[in-house]
């Protein structure tokens, strides 16, 4: 059964990484056979600019969700580790701002509006906002 990851990518977890819980959630899901088809397990986007600004590698980050199943507190730590132990705020804070202050092209925020039924306006312009959208759209449609 697939499962719809409603993990906003707004939320962050005690290390403050905005987007971090939800490529977890992706990965673990990924793992298990349980992402919708339609869904990256670890994309170009959000999850690719959440690893680049904490410093981490994407296909160990990959390898190590997928081969170990870990909690968040487990993947957080491993992140964590990635980095000698910390993560300095500063990378922190500009990885969330960069997640923030990304907007879809104009063509991807009119399909994802279309699909959940929302005229496009031009006031719903970052890409977290227009995700979430899309993810309850796709969950509202799986339960159809």
């Amino acid at each position: 059964m697939a499962i719809i990851p409603l993990i906003s990518s707004e939320v962050a977890g005690p290390l403050g990484a905005i987007h971090l819980p939800r490529l977890w959630s992706k990965l673990l899901l990924s793992a298990k056979g349980q992402l919708p088809d339609d869904y990256a397990e670890c994309g170009a986007g959000f999850d690719q600019m959440v690893l680049d600004g904490l410093g981490v590698d994407r296909d160990a980050a990959v390898a190590y969700a997928k081969g170990n199943a870990p909690t968040y507190a487990q993947f957080e730590a491993w992140v964590l580790e990635q980095r000698g132990g910390s993560i300095p705020a500063s990378e922190i804070e500009a990885s969330n701002a960069a997640i923030r202050g990304y907007n879809h092209d104009d063509d991807t925020r009119g399909g994802i509006l279309g699909a959940a039924g929302i005229a496009d306006e031009g006031k719903i312009l970052d890409a977290v906002n227009l995700n979430n959208l899309e993810d309850w759209a796709e969950l509202h449609s799986s339960l159809s």
